[in-house]
């Protein structure tokens, strides 16, 4: 569904006579892998003339700056979607040890994941075999909570939110460092 209206929701944007597109939703940039990733990102290309950033290469444009290779991830989907997130992350050359899918019902239901939830998914992620924690589900709000796990794993913890506008910036040129979500933002 996702796929047949985003011409459409990408036209009603245009009218802004945007620079630039950011994808505010990730499930769709997992599906299907990298090269699900590549045909989506080309596509909206494609039809609104504009570079886009999106979730999928945010994580891993981060994972790559920071190293990392073995992760534990967290989603609020359901399976399916959790392994087009393995299925990406595989694909791209990492290996994801650990996944938490906390099975949200609805996208209403992603967004009222409390932080607790959110602190022990992190925690059960986790592991001394993990690079990274990275958070993916654009409705599940993390950016806080990530930039504190960072200081008390040191690890680096990627929330999709923080990790996008970065990419989206710096693709851009933009170079402002933004403290409070996270050390892509703070110090890349």
């Amino acid at each position: 569904q996702i796929r047949a209206e985003i011409n459409a929701a990408c036209e009603r944007v245009l009218t802004c006579d945007p620079d630039y597109l950011v994808m505010g939703m990730s499930a769709e940039t997992f599906w299907g892998g990298v090269e699900g990733n590549r045909q989506f990102t080309e596509q909206l290309e494609s039809f609104s003339g504009l570079k886009l950033a999106t979730g999928a290469d945010a994580v891993r444009r981060g994972l790559d700056l920071f190293g990392a290779k073995r992760l534990g991830v967290v989603t609020p989907y359901q399976p399916i979607a959790d392994e087009n997130v393995r299925l990406f992350l595989s694909e791209a050359g990492y290996d994801v040890v650990n996944l938490k899918g906390l099975r949200c019902p609805s996208a209403v239901d992603i967004a009222r994941v409390s932080e607790d939830e959110l602190r022990k998914a992190i925690l059960e992620v986790d592991g001394p075999d993990v690079d990274a924690i990275v958070q993916v589900g654009t409705n599940l709000s993390m950016v806080g909570l990530a930039d504190e796990a960072e200081r008390w794993l040191g690890k680096p913890v990627i929330a999709i939110n923080a990790a996008t506008w970065w990419h989206a910036l710096r693709s851009n040129g933009v170079t402002d460092q933004i403290h409070g979500f996270g050390t892509l933002l703070r110090e890349h």
